[in-house]
């Protein structure tokens, strides 16, 4: 079993030019010589204020790094990839801080040994250079029932410690005040992570061994396996889950969570789950909290603590009162930090009607004409051809495309036949063609629907009760097949129903100067020539919709939409020449 693939040069580079890649995006950022250490550009700006430091493992993008800014963390520093960083590195950011003249260095720490370590001992040896330095472990995962020696490890949470601690600073609170103030707040901090695929560091492989269709509840961010596997769920059960297990009481690493209990939350994004995904999960954990009474006030949703390319997410609650929400809305410039709303999200009517659509022209009720016996007969002659047609188009379609062209263009026929049972044939051309456009768009969908239901409604203003002639219709018909070429983006040639039409269409427009005895000998015409045209788009090179995908040298039958067209309009001449 090889290690899995990474779009990076080479593992031994990858961190410093993932951090290397960050800065130089990030105006506001800058690299520390020597170091992995990513600092404020702006450090004259710490002047007197306490100054924040976190750091870890790389491979939690955007933690660290994204986070600094104004009103969040001075500095980060990263080891390499799930590694803790090298205590001088966390004392270079640290002098580099105190240098800058900041009042304090506040370093905020993820509990986990190494870490705890590393921090320590730059921290012990910064206090033996003068500087005033205090460290806070944020500890709030709610995984384990009975926590060991080790304890709660930190995850997602430290983001939010992050920015209240940040704006803190940015206010001017001194360095003993924010870390009394952020240990409090760090009790009403929960969170818990469930995945559905382990992560690999880059040159090795996978962290753990997950078999398709399980889930793996409470890991932490370093690809370590969780407290339970079961198999995969719903979006809502899992959720569910991560929520009763959260807050069961039972167990000692719960966030106790009661009705009329204000919360933030964050559903955070460890890696590999698609945006779709995670908007289904904060919707579902947004109504399990609501359900329970819960008022949540904000909402981020996004990757903030990953776990390289893991598909998991993680949940993190975090009580709050007026004063904690304050400090979580005050402004930074830290690049990962979302741009959020300010409105409370429960509570909040998130739908605004829509606007009252007039009735839709096939349900109107229509007044008959003259016209109306032979319009009849040419839909219904229409539909009987289309669906006697259904396998053949279908045939033809799956040589180029998905296979359903005769089932869509049988569905329109369905539709239209069910509405000449129940209604009568509008005298008004312009008005039937305007149901049909609706019954189109409605019923038979895909891009064939939208090029009939644009062709139909295109053509419906140039045949009206007063002018409904030859000339008339051959105008109708050249304003639908204009409108299919501008919105459809084909044009003849491109192996589209269009090579039907277009030659068709050049023939009737014959109808604009030929006098009325000539009038069937142009249909018969136009007939043929669509006839040709489809049988020509053999030998075309699709340029167009689907089949224009496919390999040239395997599509050797016509198109099936310039055949379905041929086919209709044969069916209008055919019907024609009956009532003569």
């Amino acid at each position: 079993m090889e290690p899995q693939k990474k779009l990076i040069n080479s593992v031994n580079s990858c961190v410093d030019e993932a951090l290397c890649g960050l800065v130089r995006a990030s105006g506001g950022l800058s690299l520390l010589k020597g170091h992995r250490v990513v600092l404020r550009s702006d450090l004259d700006n710490l002047k007197g204020k306490v100054a924040l430091l976190s750091g870890g493992g790389s491979g939690h993008e955007p933690a660290h790094g994204g986070y600094i800014g104004a009103g969040m963390l001075s500095a980060a520093v990263a080891g390499g990839v799930f590694a803790s960083p090298p205590p001088t590195s966390i004392l270079a950011a640290i002098l580099a801080l105190h240098k800058a003249g900041a009042s304090g260095v506040l370093l905020i720490v993820k509990n986990y040994t190494g870490d705890r370590l590393n921090f320590g001992l730059a921290a012990e040896q910064a206090r033996n250079q003068g500087v005033a330095v205090d460290m806070v472990i944020v500890a709030e995962d709610c995984a384990f029932d009975q926590p060991s020696k080790a304890g709660r490890r930190g995850l997602c949470g430290t983001v939010f410690i992050h920015k209240l601690a940040g704006a803190l600073a940015e206010e001017g609170c001194p360095l003993d005040q924010i870390v009394s103030k952020v240990k409090e707040i760090l009790k009403g901090i929960g969170t818990l992570g469930v995945s559905l695929s382990p992560c690999s560091v880059p040159g090795c492989l996978p962290s753990f061994d997950l078999p398709p269709g399980d889930m793996e509840l409470g890991l932490g961010i370093h690809g370590e396996p969780g407290i339970k596997r079961s198999k995969v769920a719903s979006a809502d059960e899992v959720v569910k889950t991560m929520l009763d297990h959260m807050t069961n009481p039972d167990s000692q690493s719960h966030l106790p969570l009661s009705s009329g209990d204000n919360v933030v939350l964050c559903v955070n994004n460890l890696g590999a789950l698609s945006c779709l995904e995670m908007a289904v999960v904060t919707g579902a954990a947004l109504s399990c909290l609501e359900n329970r009474g819960v008022v949540v006030v904000r909402v981020m949703s996004g990757a903030f603590m990953t776990s390289l390319e893991m598909a998991g997410v993680s949940l993190t609650l975090m009580k709050i009162n007026p004063e904690i929400l304050r400090l979580f809305d005050a402004t930074t410039s830290a690049p990962a930090w979302p741009n959020l709303s300010s409105v409370c999200v429960s509570g909040r009517n998130y739908i605004i009607d829509s606007p009252v659509l007039t009735t839709q022209p096939q349900d109107d009720a229509h007044t008959e004409g003259p016209r109306s016996p032979v319009m009849r007969k040419v839909l219904e002659k229409i539909c009987s051809t289309l669906l006697e047609k259904q396998e053949e188009l279908n045939c033809l379609d799956r040589a180029a495309g998905d296979g359903d062209c005769g089932n869509t263009h049988a569905q329109a026929a369905r539709a239209i036949q069910d509405w000449l049972r129940d209604h009568v044939v509008p005298g008004c051309p312009g008005r039937l063609l305007s149901v049909l456009a609706g019954l189109v768009q409605e019923k038979m969908g895909g891009s064939s629907g939208a090029l009939y239901s644009l062709f139909l409604t295109a053509a419906a203003g140039h045949v009206t009760d007063g002018r409904s002639d030859a000339a008339a219709w051959a105008s109708a018909v050249h304003a639908g097949t204009q409108a299919m070429r501008r919105y459809g983006g084909a044009d003849p040639g491109d192996r589209t129903m269009l090579d039907a039409l277009c030659p068709a269409v050049e023939e009737l427009m014959k109808l604009t100067t030929a006098p009325p005895s000539g009038t069937m000998a142009v249909l018969q015409a136009a007939v043929q020539k669509a006839a040709s045209g489809a049988e020509a788009t053999r030998d075309l090179k699709a340029r167009a919709g689907r089949a224009s995908y496919i390999a040239a040298d395997r599509v050797t039958l016509p198109d099936p939409g310039a055949v379905a067209v041929a086919a209709i309009l044969r069916a209008v001449v055919e019907t024609l020449e009956e009532q003569k």
